[in-house]
């Protein structure tokens, strides 16, 4: 609670989005904890060595166009640190083969169907019905993206363009995913387009007329140190109260604040705060809200979760085939377990200097692919070796292997979702001194989540300017 009248905040999760709001809060007058339950901060962000090379076992790349990330990052410190992929091209991997993805599209969708023909992503037949392209008014209601743009492009471009890529980020389907969740540009281009391929075409660049001359701004950028060490920087710099092995189990509302309570139940903690940001999943979210925002735990019970494995391998250089393209993806419907490869040390040239070795990160598991989970890591790398030695040809078999597995680590943006987060922030706004982040609410990159972070240190410090007011000196 308030001390020597400054108030306190209980920031509840230390991932990025908690390290992040406890940075943004340092600008006020307050006193700040944040509550890890697990025995290190950073969430999802984490590195560690893989045949001499230091590499991200969760995100390694953060857009660049979005400024939160980068901006967060000049602030603590490692601004010098940040740099461009240098490659940035990919593919798709096909229908037995590696096929360029489309350059004018937008998550798949094409703006040029010409383009698109050429890269053979797309059958004839699909081809021809996504040119037959069938004119309907936008939707009223949230439908899921293969509704969406199945019934205007035809269901092979949603297959083997949109999907694939969809389910690099969100590792989820396209039958249950949100349109206007998950492609809110495009949705809100469509409105006012009759084709949803000029719909598309508004959101990109001009086609260049010829070569360009000057570079083009960098789509993902990422850290020399690799995007685990901003975890650590963050949480130095935000001079906050970092708390590991402590596990916010209630949180209640009292007369003047909030009590949460700490810790094993044999033993428990009770910490007295002013103010709460919770900035953890849903499923714990729900479970801390059950009686003190109701309405809004039973909102969050319903995001679901999907699971993921990156399982990150290493060969020799010499073993390994010369590489133009940063990675691919591959489409559900191929049938395969690795829905996307990121040949890491061709995407970021300076991890090749790390030592001599090539090395590649392969995503595995989609929402409700449960049993490609279960093998055990051994097995699951093998797999990922031999289905990137059919991809790209490699002959030898790596000499280093690393399984990271993300359990009920991405929350799915379904049919729905934006009703649903409008629901869960009424029923918390009406809370005084409570506020949520996180990945489970608009977008779960980086900058995303520390947008969340802003919007919610904006709405717990107008909560205090007004309920704790600074006296005058």
């Amino acid at each position: 609670m308030t001390v020597n009248g400054t108030p306190h905040v209980a920031v509840i999760g230390g991932g990025i989005t908690g390290l992040a709001a406890a940075f943004y809060l340092m600008d006020s007058p307050v006193r700040v904890t944040v509550l890890e339950g697990s025995g290190r901060v950073g969430g999802k962000l984490s590195a560690s060595d893989v045949a001499g090379v230091a590499m991200d076992e969760g995100a390694e790349a953060l857009l660049a166009r979005r400024p939160e990330g980068t901006e967060l990052i000049a602030a603590v410190g490692l601004g010098d640190a940040l740099i461009p992929a240098g490659v940035t091209a990919s593919a798709i991997y096909t229908r037995g083969a590696m096929r360029p993805l489309p350059r004018r599209q937008f998550m798949g969708v094409p703006a040029d169907l010409d383009e698109l023909a050429a890269t053979g992503v797309i059958s004839a037949e699909g081809v021809a019905r996504a040119k037959d392209e069938t004119e309907l008014p936008a939707e009223a209601r949230d439908v899921s993206v293969t509704e969406y743009i199945g019934s205007r492009l035809g269901a092979e471009i949603v297959d083997r363009l949109v999907d694939p890529l969809l389910g690099g980020v969100y590792a989820g389907r396209s039958e249950d995913l949100s349109f206007t969740a998950t492609l809110a540009p495009l949705a809100a281009a469509a409105r006012t387009h009759d084709r949803l391929t000029g719909a598309v075409a508004s959101l990109l660049p001009p086609a260049p007329a010829a070569a360009p001359t000057a570079k083009p701004d960098p789509v993902f950028v990422s850290l020399t140190t690799g995007l685990g060490a901003l975890p650590e920087a963050v949480a130095k710099a935000s001079g906050a109260d970092i708390r590991t092995n402590a596990m916010v189990r209630e949180l209640a509302r009292t007369e003047t604040g909030w009590r949460l309570t700490v810790g094993p139940a044999a033993d428990p903690e009770y910490l007295d705060a002013d103010a709460v940001i919770l900035a953890v999943p849903a499923a714990p979210a729900a479970r801390l809200l059950k009686d003190a925002a109701g309405a809004a735990a039973v909102q969050l019970d319903g995001i679901p979760y999907a699971s993921m494995a990156i399982v990150t391998l290493a060969f020799r250089a010499e073993d390994f085939p010369a590489q133009q393209r940063s990675g691919y993806l591959v489409p559900a419907v191929d049938g395969r377990a690795v829905k996307a490869a990121t040949f890491s040390t061709v995407k970021w040239p300076h991890l090749a200097g790390q030592a001599p070795v090539h090395v590649v990160r392969c995503s595995v598991g989609r929402s409700g692919d449960v049993a490609v989970l279960r093998r055990d890591d051994a097995d699951l790398a093998a797999l990922a070796a031999a289905e990137l030695a059919d991809a790209i040809g490699t002959a030898k078999p790596p000499i280093a292997r690393r399984v990271t597995r993300w359990g009920g680590g991405l929350p799915q943006y379904n049919v729905g979702h934006l009703e649903r987060v409008a629901r869960i922030r009424a029923s918390v706004a009406e809370q005084p001194g409570l506020a949520v982040a996180g990945a489970a609410y608009d977008g779960i990159g980086i900058p995303a989540c520390i947008a969340t972070a802003r919007a919610a240190v904006s709405q717990i410090t107008g909560y205090l300017a007004a309920t704790h007011p600074t006296p005058p000196s």
